[in-house]
């Protein structure tokens, strides 16, 4: 009985780990979640981006002027093509090992679970997503959305023109044309 049990325990082990090994799933290498874009994970550091994006070329910009000023430099990312897929801001310049901070999605390729882009609307992301909030600036909106860390960018030339000059506006959703389309996005980490 006692060699039963081990034998059916073996078998057990063996049945989960080979189910845990064929139902893995490979992570898409254009998925936005809360916590990634890709591979790309809010504890990824700076050193470790030509492990995550081998194929695609990395671009760093120095900083302008004194480089103990703290200021962030930004991190480009471009695909063999040399479309420009991501912006990546550090959050300690100048560190190798400082985690990424912010994500700035450039390319259409890169979707949300609820499948926004860049190619979104403002109806798609007021359809799918709780808008925390709406900022007036000078050029722009810019809607936050806490349930996945991120702003969206939308021109003022996509609102109507009483919304567009005056920056004390307090803008609501219903005032945003639904075909307003998103410039671009930010994921905050």
């Amino acid at each position: 009985m006692n060699t039963f049990i081990k034998h059916l325990s073996f078998i057990v082990i063996i049945a989960i780990t080979f189910t845990n090994c064929t139902t893995e799933k490979k992570q898409n290498p254009f998925h936005i979640g809360k916590h990634h874009v890709g591979l790309l994970t809010d504890s990824t550091q700076v050193k470790d981006l030509k492990l995550i994006f081998p194929n695609d070329s990395i671009a760093r910009f120095s900083i302008k002027g004194d480089e103990f000023t703290g200021q962030n430099n930004d991190i480009d990312i471009y695909s063999t093509e040399g479309k420009k897929l991501l912006s990546l801001t550090p959050r300690q310049a100048l560190d190798s090992t400082s985690v990424i901070g912010s994500v700035h999605i450039l390319s259409e390729l890169y979707k949300t679970d609820k499948n926004i882009s860049t190619l979104s609307t403002f109806k798609d992301i007021n359809e799918n997503y709780n808008i925390s909030s709406i900022d007036n600036l000078i050029n722009a909106v810019v809607i936050s959305v806490n349930e996945i860390n991120a702003s969206f960018t939308i021109d003022k030339k996509e609102l109507p023109a009483n919304l567009r000059f005056d920056m004390n506006l307090n803008i609501e959703a219903v005032q945003i044309p639904d075909e307003a389309k998103i410039k671009y996005f930010i994921l905050h980490w």
